[in-house]
């Protein structure tokens, strides 16, 4: 009689244990395509079976095991860290591109051409009113066009302070995300096992990982700590220390909690903030530094060879072509003068009323006046480096789209929920829900009969 009760009771325990497995499958499926989610199955642990000691077996529900590896999400993380420097640089470098057209047409180059065409057309006849006013012409449309590149540049690397500032609020917010996780682990122990908290975790921290580097350790009670750069706490237990942006100087420079600078601790070191602090701080810099350079050289090199001729009337010049602020920039300051069309001095000092400093302006577009690159080569060599710093970016983003996807699918194959292999486990399970069942309707009926039987 006690072994028939034994069977019945061990028989309901294993209906109730499958109903655990049910739970566990319907939540895989309920949640396959929820970020940051991994595959669930519920363990089941044999119980002792001796008899004769009165131990009579069974089936208990042991521990949720997780399907997370935890070297695959780093692999994820890694890549998408990587993959958030590319898309960012890929977006930024595009704006400047169109800035700098190297065919010569348009432009600076084609602005170069008209200028100094300008003067070889004013050689022709040195003293005509408006050959001069259109080499005056041609100087404002060269230092327009200098202006346009340095503008655009400019403009980049303010979207880029806009952008900075949202993305160390994204930061920010993922870490109070993570520490409100953590408080859940550190006061529940049983949290642990809950996926869906699992998933929120693993979706934030793959969310940080694209727009900042970091390195995070996992503590034995589920929680874990971010350390941006790999040294500055982000995120300790439940515990934030936000990181900010001073934005003060012509330099971005990000802060810790103390206000101690740790700029070149995420500078091009992956995700789109070290992207952003790479352009603002080193190429868009070394754009503008070339351009100005240019700028600067030109308007020397003009002026410079005007004022060794004389004006229509047979004087030095009074006053230059060109004008620029070196301190603010060349490149965006470059305008010409209030010069007037008689002062313009295409004359030689030795031979007034001719047209010998106008040939001098004329035959300085070939000559090699920067580190032996004429203005057009020189501007031509730093459009090339910015075409190449694009194709660069370009291909680097494809690649690294391709990687992202690989690390995904080697995830999804490990941890992620398969709707045919949970169709199959919830099928298998039924059958063996209803052969317990009939087992269990057996053992019941003839419960019945023995107790029927002693009554």
């Amino acid at each position: 009689m006690g072994s028939l009760f034994t069977s019945l009771l061990n028989s309901t325990n294993s209906l109730q244990v499958y109903g655990r497995v049910f739970s566990v499958i319907e939540n895989n499926i309920a949640n396959a395509n929820t970020p940051g989610y991994a595959r669930q199955d519920q363990s089941l642990v044999s119980m002792p079976f001796h008899p004769a000691e009165g131990v009579e077996g069974g089936v208990m529900a042991g521990p949720l095991i997780s399907a997370r590896s935890r070297y695959l999400e780093q692999a994820v993380r890694n890549q998408q860290e990587l993959l958030g420097s590319a898309q960012q640089k890929a977006g930024d470098l595009s704006q400047i591109e169109p800035l700098f057209d190297t065919s010569g047409k348009s432009g600076v180059p084609g602005a170069l051409t008209t200028f100094f065409n300008s003067f070889s057309q004013l050689s022709v006849n040195p003293n005509d009113p408006v050959s001069r006013q259109n080499a005056i012409d041609a100087a404002s449309h060269v230092a327009a066009a200098f202006n346009q590149n340095a503008t655009g540049i400019e403009r980049v690397s303010n979207n880029l302070d806009t952008a900075t500032r949202e993305t160390i609020a994204n930061i920010n917010h993922a870490a109070a995300e993570i520490a409100s996780i953590n408080q859940h682990y550190r006061s529940n122990s049983a949290a642990t096992q809950d996926a869906g908290l699992d998933a929120r975790l693993h979706a934030a921290l793959e969310s940080l990982s694209q727009v900042v580097d970091y390195t995070a350790i996992k503590a034995s009670d589920g929680s874990y700590s971010i350390y941006v750069g790999g040294q500055t706490p982000l995120v300790i237990g439940d515990h934030t220390f936000n990181i900010a942006g001073d934005f003060s100087g012509a330099q971005t420079v990000i802060r810790d909690v103390e206000g101690n600078d740790i700029t070149s601790r995420l500078s091009g070191s992956g995700g789109t903030l070290g992207a952003m602090l790479e352009e603002k701080n080193t190429t868009l810099p070394g754009y503008l530094s070339a351009l100005n350079n240019v700028a600067q050289v030109f308007a020397d090199k003009v002026n410079t060879t005007l004022a060794q001729g004389v004006d229509r009337n047979g004087n030095p010049p009074a006053v230059n072509l060109f004008t620029y602020n070196a301190a603010l920039g060349s490149a965006s300051t470059l305008a010409v003068t209030n010069i007037a069309p008689d002062q313009i001095a295409a004359a030689s000092a030795n031979a007034p009323g001719g047209n010998g400093n106008a040939i001098a302006i004329t035959q300085l577009a070939g000559r090699p006046s920067i580190n032996g690159f004429t203005f057009t080569q020189a501007y031509g060599n730093l459009g090339g480096q910015v075409g190449r710093d694009v194709l660069g970016a370009h291909q680097d983003l494809a690649a690294q789209q391709d990687l992202v996807n690989q690390a995904q699918q080697q995830r999804a194959q490990a941890s992620g929920v398969s709707l045919d292999a949970e169709a199959a486990k919830l099928l298998q399970f039924q059958q063996a829900y209803q052969a317990v069942g009939k087992l269990v309707s057996v053992l019941n009926s003839l419960t019945d009969t023995v107790i029927n039987i002693v009554r």
